[in-house]
């Protein structure tokens, strides 16, 4: 039996690397193509893995060890696992294409409900239209959300030294320029993507699959890993109890009690502290929003 970690996720195959004392071993002899035991879909990307080698560059996945922690997003039936054992989440946003304030708050939401730390990513600094967008961030800033403003053309390194060390995960929508960063800091980024998009014939101009990789491969001495994660529209968050959302954004948070009903949902009942607080703020409004929507949508899944 080998140990290894999964650092590619595609349909109902997993490519693992097999290491050792938590040290990925090199590629050229340690990258097997493993399907899972049983045919489960409990495997995500980072996960540390006991598996078991057959045919030349084959292999078996028999255990999926225990995870520090989980990223994932569910809606209605549906669930998606994003990654596992991450020390932080990378919310990337830029001018074009059109960002969704929606996408960022329930991005934020599930890493702070599964106990990551968040920052912002604000990219493509060469644009015009960035200082909008980066206005508009002003807000998280305030709510204790690091923002870093880079270009991923330009100046990538600026997030070389928060990301060294540490196993990252990228998020967002289709185009924000994820894997223009990743390529920036781990230059074979681009070969592995081909490679991949060669056996599976996709994958060519967009991220399709879920992918780790190691930081060391450009820079021997920062550890850590950088995952690449497909382009989302929507980060449905189903799988959370309404307290747990609420908890998951902090200035409503300190709102808890205040409300004149204690059953109060933030609609139209009088004496609500969330919305007194959030009347004439167009970003307070739009965050008590997107709680309202997900608390609701997790209190119908709960009567279903």
């Amino acid at each position: 039996m080998r140990l290894g970690r999964v650092v590619a996720t595609y349909g109902r195959h997993y490519e693992v690397q097999e290491q050792r004392a938590g040290v990925l071993l090199p590629e050229a002899t340690a990258l097997f193509q493993c399907v899972r035991r049983g045919k489960r879909h409990d495997v995500a990307c980072g996960d540390e893995v006991e598996f078991a080698d057959g045919a030349t560059g084959q292999g078996v996945i028999e255990t999926v060890l225990p995870r520090r922690n989980l990223l994932y997003r569910a809606d209605g039936q549906r669930e998606k696992m994003l990654a596992s054992n991450l020390d932080l989440v990378l919310v990337v946003l830029a001018p074009e294409p059109t960002p969704s304030e929606a996408l960022l708050s329930h991005a934020l939401v599930a890493a702070q409900s599964a106990g990551i730390e968040a920052r912002i990513i604000l990219n493509k600094q060469d644009l015009a239209q960035v200082g909008a967008l980066s206005q508009a961030l002003n807000y998280y800033h305030l709510l204790g959300y690091s923002v870093l403003e880079i270009s991923a053309l330009n100046n990538p390194e600026a997030l070389r030294a928060q990301v060294a060390g540490r196993v990252c995960l990228l998020v967002g929508q289709s185009g924000m320029g994820k894997s223009t960063l990743v390529n920036a800091l781990v230059p074979q980024a681009r070969a592995h993507t081909n490679r991949i998009s060669q056996a599976l014939d996709s994958g060519r101009h967009t991220t399709t699959f879920t992918r780790y990789y190691p930081l060391e491969q450009a820079h021997p001495d920062s550890g850590g890993g950088l995952i690449d994660s497909p382009g989302l529209q929507a980060f449905g968050l189903s799988y959370l109890r309404p307290e747990q959302i609420v908890h998951a954004f902090p200035e409503f948070e300190r709102l808890l009690g205040q409300c004149r009903f204690a059953n109060c949902r933030h609609l139209t009942e009088p004496g609500c502290a969330f919305r007194g607080w959030s009347e004439g703020h167009p970003q307070r409004q739009a965050r008590l929003g997107y709680l309202v929507q997900l608390q609701a949508a997790s209190t119908a899944r709960r009567h279903f």
